[in-house]
């Protein structure tokens, strides 16, 4: 008997709710205005221009700034280095991952913006069949 999706669907939310939730008393914590975390926040989803130039750079630019691995290795950089706003920009990246993940917003696919890991965004339109 194991866990059922339903049951692992919640616990993947709640990790990336945790993880949203990590970042803001990281920020907080090092000296960041909470208010300011909104545009901070905000920022990272400048990593959409690449889509400009097509699905393949978008995918890419966007997903460079929508995982993990960058957060971190700012937390981890600024920690070591001792520079405070290098912490801030990996929380801020941090809190922009953990709620995108949350709110069921995946890493992109280069077919198209609306395809994620986590399955496809938005429905695609239904158009009326005249009978």
């Amino acid at each position: 008997m194991g866990v059922s999706s339903v049951a692992l669907a919640v616990i993947l939310r709640a990790e990336q709710v945790a993880i949203f939730g990590a970042g803001v008393v990281l920020w907080v914590a090092n000296g960041g205005q909470p208010l300011l975390l909104i545009p901070a926040w905000l920022l990272v989803d400048l990593s959409m221009i690449g889509y400009l130039r097509g699905p393949l750079p978008g995918s890419i630019t966007y997903n460079a700034a929508h995982n993990l691995v960058l957060p971190l290795a700012l937390l981890g950089v600024g920690w070591w280095s001792g520079v405070g706003w290098v912490m801030l920009a990996g929380a801020a990246f941090m809190t922009h991952a953990g709620l995108d993940r949350a709110l069921g917003y995946g890493l992109k696919l280069p077919s198209d913006f609306r395809d994620t890991h986590l399955g496809r965004i938005g429905g695609r339109a239904k158009v009326p069949r005249n009978s």
